[in-house]
């Protein structure tokens, strides 16, 4: 697709984006290594363009958008901001791995996101105080060290992808990986930065999604986040280790969209 859609952020960041469909604005948030050119996550953005305008971007650091350094999470909300600006000023949310963390840091932020859709969000169910661990402290030296393959196989055994996912990842995958190496160190940080104390001050309708081929760790994170959060529904689909087939996403993702009943309490 032309990623010839641009919007700047607040710091000067160019942040490139596809634009297609009719309808309310539905954004959606990449997991972590995820861009234009390499989307194991990919949203079913054909389907859901027959009933929204689906905004996908790439996250700053990625394939046609730019950076700014330092990051902070507050860096990648304005980047949100401003797309959700550029949709008309308010926008349905659907994220994915990482990309969850990130937007719920934003509709905690008091971003204009009616309604928030979750796919596996990765947050430990122990309440911990925020701040940099010591797995990102290790991925940032990986990355500042120029030895990013090392840094993408250690984010990828760090948060427990099966060594038989591990082992299909083909040299076209590495190399798609390793050019975005440095953006797995600010999923880190994101990650760092929530608490289940955030995620309950998020006031928005949210689906939470899971996988029933995830196995427990992430179904249960999924379930911290869906008891965690005020207005919450949970759906567990029939999937692969971390994804659902379009077919079967789309149509609940439309369907709770849409919906104009209030979720149930997580």
């Amino acid at each position: 697709m032309d990623m010839a859609n641009k919007v700047t952020s607040s710091d000067g960041t160019v942040i490139a984006f596809e634009r297609s469909g009719g309808g309310p604005a539905l954004i959606a948030v990449d997991a972590a290594g995820s861009y234009r050119d390499f989307r194991p996550l990919r949203p079913p953005v054909e389907l859901l363009a027959a009933h929204f305008t689906v905004y996908l971007y790439d996250r700053r650091g990625r394939s046609a958008s730019t950076d700014t350094l330092p990051y902070a999470v507050e860096r990648e909300v304005d980047d949100l901001t401003a797309l959700i600006a550029e949709a008309g000023g308010s926008a349905y949310v659907y994220a994915m791995s990482s990309g969850s963390l990130l937007a719920l840091h934003a509709a905690a932020s008091g971003l204009a996101i009616p309604k928030l859709a979750l796919f596996e969000p990765p947050i430990e169910p122990n309440e911990t105080s925020t701040g940099e661990t010591a797995f990102t402290t290790e991925l940032a030296a990986l990355v500042a060290a120029g030895r990013r393959r090392d840094a993408v196989e250690f984010f990828h055994r760090g948060i427990g992808v099966p060594d038989e996912v591990m082992e299909q990842m083909t040299p076209p995958v590495w190399a798609a990986l390793e050019a975005v190496a440095h953006t797995l160190v600010y999923d880190c940080v994101i990650s760092d930065a929530m608490s289940l104390r955030r995620v309950r001050s998020v006031t928005a309708p949210t689906l939470v999604i899971d996988s029933q081929g995830s196995g427990g760790e992430l179904a249960g994170m999924a379930a911290t986040v869906a008891e965690a959060l005020p207005r919450s529904i949970s759906r567990s689909l029939t999937g692969a280790w971390h994804g659902v087939p379009g077919d079967d996403l789309a149509p609940v993702l439309t369907e709770f969209l849409q919906d104009r009943e209030r979720p149930s309490a997580g």
